[in-house]
């Protein structure tokens, strides 16, 4: 995708320069805003999965069945980013950025709307029906989500070489604000007192981003650009080459494996965040946990996954950027990797001694730390 970029030898003319500020300023807006609706569902999601798959398929023998379809349900929307990603960015090359981003955007409406109504239908008895939905919506918001690599393709089209390191960190400047306030927004949401707020929330903000792509998007493949010739979808040779690579194959390999774990989290944190809240399995099963009940958890996990997006934003646009000179780039990268597992292994601690620590008062700051 980088083939269209201009060439960084030709000097660009101002009208040209200022073209592309504002490509970059409304591609950063467009997936601020579609990632703010990503940070409303992620964090319900596993909850109201949770609340459809107890009733469908009850009891300590079903327990194993409601998590591998839990499990699938968090790993559709990775899977179909990870199947349409390469085909938009290779459709892009051919009809353009402007009408693949804009079809991205119809559908995460369509398909937020889709996961409000999900939720509205399986709250109200329909548990059913409302899974069904939920997997839709959860397919056709990663179909629609892929369009992420497109985003990346204008940032690309839209900065010569030296300065395309910088375009790109806009689009993590953009996921790292949207999971913060996305979350927040989230638990403003639940102050409407209707299961699909959210998810319409969500929608509602998809939308804004699709008229702004309307109205101010350019389209930044430059006309008269050489044709693409024919790619395979995912060639195993060069998978292969790359991994065999002296230094970056290691990369490759360690940004995998750290992104499965951190992905481990993210799809189990607000499980975890629920039962930190409903207190001892005795209670849990006890008393009976009444919709106030649900919406109490449901704010509190929002307020955590805000914090998150907080810690990631301080960590990556503050600590790294001041830091990574003097420590360097691969003790950095060391260091990451062992917080990482410290971090894992203590959020495993927590669940073990979760009632020592509830009876001392301790769990709110450990669970922060």
């Amino acid at each position: 995708m980088q083939d269209h970029a201009p060439p960084s030898s030709a000097e660009p003319q101002a009208p040209e320069q200022k073209s592309n500020r504002a490509a970059l300023f409304i591609v950063f807006f467009v997936v601020f805003i579609d990632l703010l609706g990503f940070g409303i569902v992620l964090p319900l999601l596993p909850l109201y999965a949770t609340e459809l798959l107890e009733p469908l398929y009850p009891g300590e023998a079903a327990r194993v069945w409601r998590g591998a379809m839990l499990g699938m349900l968090m790993a559709s929307f990775s899977l179909m980013q990870f199947i349409f990603a390469p085909l938009w960015g290779r459709i892009s090359d051919r009809v353009g950025r402007r009408p693949i981003l804009l079809l991205g955007l119809v559908g995460s409406v369509v398909f937020y709307t889709l996961f409000a109504v999900a939720s509205e239908v399986g709250m109200a008895g329909s548990w059913g029906l409302g899974l069904v939905l939920l997997f839709v919506a959860r397919l056709g918001a990663g179909v629609a989500g892929a369009t992420i690599a497109t985003a990346q393709a204008v940032i690309a089209d839209s900065t010569p070489p030296n300065k395309r390191a910088h375009g790109m960190a806009l689009i993590g400047a953009a996921f790292g604000i949207g999971f913060t306030f996305g979350p927040l927004l989230g638990f403003a949401s639940l102050f409407v007192d209707v299961p699909a707020a959210p998810g319409a929330a969500a929608a509602l903000l998809s939308l804004v981003a699709l008229l702004l792509a309307i109205w101010r998007l350019p389209e930044t493949l430059k006309t008269g650009s050489p044709p693409v010739g024919r790619r395979g979808w995912l060639s195993f040779h060069s998978l292969a080459t790359v991994l065999r690579t002296p230094s970056v194959g290691v990369l490759v390999i360690t940004f995998f494996i750290a992104t499965f774990a951190f992905g481990s989290l993210e799809s189990t944190l607000a499980l975890v965040n629920k039962l930190l809240m409903t207190g001892a399995v005795e209670q849990r099963e006890a008393i009976r946990v009444t919709r106030e009940a649900l919406r109490t958890t449901e704010r509190w996990n929002f307020l955590v996954f805000a914090y998150v997006g907080v810690v990631l934003m301080l960590v990556q646009g503050l600590l790294y950027r001041r830091l990574v000179q003097r420590v360097g780039e691969v003790r950095f990268l060391h260091l990451g990797i062992v917080l990482m597992g410290l971090g894992l292994a203590a959020a495993v601690g927590i669940l073990e001694y979760r009632r020592e620590l509830e009876s001392s008062g301790l769990m709110l700051p450990v669970a922060l730390l």
